[in-house]
Parts: structure tokens; sequence; C-alpha cells
């Protein structure tokens, strides 16, 4: 993982192929995911349950984005897995990014300038 990414200490981010076989991870992920161990090279299948299974399956079958939040242990996080493309243009596999984010945070409707 990039030297920069390893510094975002609240931001977990988890790189898999397109058979969910884990390629990176920053420290936060490895933190907040496995104890603080890197488990590049395990799969994502064997670290999630049937339900959450299936939709990893969908997304890496469908190069599909999913995102959505959660709330654990008093912190609120936004969740956003998305498809990352190889230089060839070819399907990568997805990138998982983490975030605490607040329970009561604006929302702002930009206007394109004429």
């Amino acid at each position: 993982m990039e030297k920069y990414f390893e510094g975002l200490k609240q931001l977990a981010i988890t790189v898999c192929d397109t058979e969910g076989n884990i390629l990176d991870m920053n420290q936060r992920s490895a933190d907040v995911n496995s104890n603080g161990q890197k488990i590049v090279g395990n799969n994502l299948f064997g670290c999630h349950p049937e339900r959450a299974a299936a939709i990893l399956k969908d997304l890496l079958d469908n190069e599909k984005l999913n995102a959505y939040t959660i709330e654990k242990n008093g912190v609120k996080k936004l969740i956003y897995q998305v498809p990352w493309y190889q230089e060839d243009g070819s399907f990568g596999g997805l990138i998982e990014f983490s975030l605490p984010i607040p329970f009561e945070m604006p929302h702002y409707v930009r206007q394109p300038k004429n």
C-alpha cells in the first residue's frame, strides 16, 4: 500500500482481485478487519458470512459499486466498495473504503455554473 494510504489513520482501505483475493490493505484495514494483521493473500469469501459473500460475488461478477453506512461500537461509517480497473482497462477487482462519518452531517446540492 502506498505510504500516503498508511498515513490515513481513520480510513481503512482494502483491495481485492476479481476472485476476492486480498491484494493489499493499509494498516487501518488490518486493525479493523484482522486484529492488526495484514492478511494479504487471503480470500474475502472466507472472512464474510453467507449474505455478505453473496453481495461481494455479485459486485465482482457484475463490476458493481456498493455504498452503505453501518454503526459499530458507537461509530457510524461509510462503506464504499468500488470496482478498480487495470492499466489495460480490464476489471481488476474491488477497493473498499471504510471511513467514520458524523451521525449528522450537512448535505449540499451544488448547481453547475452556466
